[in-house]
């Protein structure tokens, strides 16, 4: 089974967190800060990077969590929104899996080869995480060591 490099959106690859009034708007249902964030890495160096690497057999994927304490509406908008998000930052990546699940899944559950790398922010994430973790500050240097 191939090897699969899952990415983490908020806080890993998008800057949701630098967004101003992000909780309030997650408080109040409004996805502004998923469709405003600014990326957290160069995208075209990265993107770059993921299409060499889905050559060389590597999957592509995302795993991140929606709203915490939200409703499935509310799920829908922030699932189009990071959707979004991917497709108006990284447009030339063809993503093998996308999932966006609810907030505090375990990311673990997705993994699918003890090899799979997770890039995320959250430190419970990676160290849960079955295969290889990493957080948001060697997603580069990483994916230039494959």
């Amino acid at each position: 089974m191939r090897t699969t490099i899952y990415f983490d959106m908020d806080g890993t690859i998008a800057d949701l967190y630098g967004v101003e009034g992000w909780l309030e708007d997650l408080i109040n249902e409004n996805t502004r800060p998923y469709e405003v964030a600014r990326p957290l890495i160069r995208l075209n160096t990265l993107a770059r990077k993921l299409n060499e690497l889905q050559k060389m057999g590597y999957r592509i994927g995302v795993i991140s969590w929606l709203a915490k304490n939200s409703n499935e509406d509310y799920d829908l908008s922030v699932t189009e929104a990071k959707l979004n998000w991917l497709a108006k930052h990284l447009p030339s990546v063809e993503w093998d899996e996308i999932k966006i699940v609810p907030y505090g899944t375990p990311k673990e559950n997705f993994a699918r080869t003890e090899n799979d790398i997770l890039f995320d922010d959250e430190n419970r994430n990676r160290e849960n995480w079955t295969g290889k973790a990493f957080a948001e500050n060697l997603i580069m240097e990483i994916l230039k060591s494959l």
